[in-house]
């Protein structure tokens, strides 16, 4: 553990380009669960690559490549939203436990299939909709998780640490991921999948309990409806997840990356492809100290998700794999700077006790986007070639944020020195702190 301390207190360096990662010292339950995350988010960004591969591979088709979000769309959605009900009545920690012991039976399943003379393509289709659903029924837990496991005032650099969780595996994942189908094909993908998912259970099993609130509400639909009534109550939140929605529907183009390789005359750069994104994020990451002097988060989502779509549009231009990776970059970073924008609005707003219905459609916002992204943009390409999705799409994400960003005042407009919902979150958890420091302090005089 000494050790461990040492190694970190050196990356406290990284303090001085914007990133303080002095929380995965202090805080063990958040540290074991960053690290659980690293493991396993390695293992499956190989299998992101891998599956969708292995379609193209068996197929040849693009709508056939989009349509793996179809069969991920409706799970999400079931479970996504019931994910959430269930974070806010049981204890979260045993739900991630859960999620993550069925995604490892999932990669074992795909390994199976794998290895077969003739790899069932409807395997593919189930598997990857049960990932879906999967990922709804842990997600909300998850991000329940942090706000309970650090302070208030931590959790913008809490929120910078867990992307840093997601992007490194995003950068090394596919580029790994990449190379190792290239050269030896999909099998040993997807036991790199397994490998990190049994080890990542090993983390989960150290991390403390995680209860429900006190004002906790027993699973229902009512309870479900009560989350959705408040987001919808709430035209700050809305506007984080319809912006979110508008510019991963219209502008993600992963769906394409396995043929977008081959038109670029350049089938190597596929996991650099699914790479880029993620490289421009993890620039956003290290340098993220800035975010803490904005306080106007909603102009910030807007002016990201209107760089993204500039960004997207000019990829489709070039046919020089270098400028199409460098706009991806771009990209990637300007996804990454509404992230982290959302990520501090949703955490320092929403009560504890409605947290996890609130993550569920937290996670449907962020995921169900690029999903029907990918159905968007296989189904665009075979009408208008590559190209012609590209392009469009980026077009179309900044004309529908423009749109949104219009029609959304009270979002554009969000001020989080003075929003209402973040003061009085502010003053609860502040009393939350002091109680629990008088309580300290009376057990130390006994």
């Amino acid at each position: 553990m000494s050790k461990i301390k040492s190694r970190l207190s050196k990356l406290r360096g990284i303090r001085g380009i914007g990133l303080d990662l002095s929380l995965l010292s202090r805080v063990r339950d958040f540290r074991l669960l960053f690290s659980s995350g690293l493991v396993s988010g390695l293992g499956s960004m190989i299998t992101y690559v891998a599956l969708p591969y292995q379609v193209k591979e068996i197929t040849g088709s693009y709508v056939a490549v989009g349509l793996m979000g179809a069969a991920e769309l409706i799970p999400l959605i079931v479970f996504g939203l019931y994910g959430g009900v269930l974070a806010d009545s049981v204890d979260r920690r045993k739900l991630i436990l859960i999620g993550e012991s069925c995604a490892l039976a999932l990669s074992i399943m795909l390994l199976i299939n794998a290895q077969l003379d003739n790899p069932r393509l409807w395997v593919l289709y189930v598997v990857g909709g049960a990932f879906a659903g999967v990922n709804g029924l842990r997600g909300p837990s998850m991000a329940a998780a942090i706000p309970r496991i650090v302070s208030h005032e931590d959790l913008p650099a809490a929120s910078a640490i867990m992307g840093l969780r997601y992007q490194i595996p995003v950068i090394a994942g596919p580029a790994l991921g990449g190379i190792i189908i290239s050269i030896w094909g999909v099998t040993p993908a997807f036991s790199i999948d397994v490998i990190s998912y049994a080890l990542s259970l090993i983390l989960l099993l150290q991390v403390s309990r995680i209860p429900p609130s006190e004002k906790t509400t027993p699973p229902s639909m009512g309870a479900l409806f009560e989350g959705i009534k408040y987001a919808s109550s709430r035209q700050d939140l809305m506007g984080t997840y319809l912006i979110d929605l508008a510019a991963m529907f219209f502008a993600m183009p992963t769906a394409l990356f396995p043929f977008w390789a081959d038109q670029l005359h350049s089938p190597q750069s596929l996991g650099f492809l699914y790479s880029a994104g993620t490289v421009g994020a993890f620039l956003v990451t290290v340098t993220s100290k800035w975010t803490l002097k904005v306080h106007h988060h909603g102009r910030a989502i807007i002016f990201a998700a209107l760089v993204w779509g500039v960004s997207i549009a000019l990829a489709g231009i070039f046919d020089n794999v270098y400028w199409v990776l460098l706009c991806l970059v771009a990209s990637g970073a300007a996804d990454h700077v509404s992230v982290i924008f959302r990520a501090t609005i949703w955490n320092q707003t929403i009560p504890d006790e409605l947290r996890g219905r609130l993550a569920g459609i937290e996670l449907l916002s962020y995921a169900v986007g690029p999903i029907g992204g990918q159905m968007r943009a296989g189904g665009m390409a075979a009408v208008t070639g590559l190209r012609g999705a590209v392009i469009g799409g980026g077009l179309l994400c900044i004309a529908s944020v423009t749109a949104l960003s219009t029609v959304l005042p009270k979002f554009r407009k969000y001020d989080a020195r003075t929003d209402p919902y973040a003061v009085s979150e502010r003053e609860i958890r502040a009393a939350r702190a002091l109680s629990a420091l008088k309580t300290e302090n009376s057990a130390e005089e006994k």
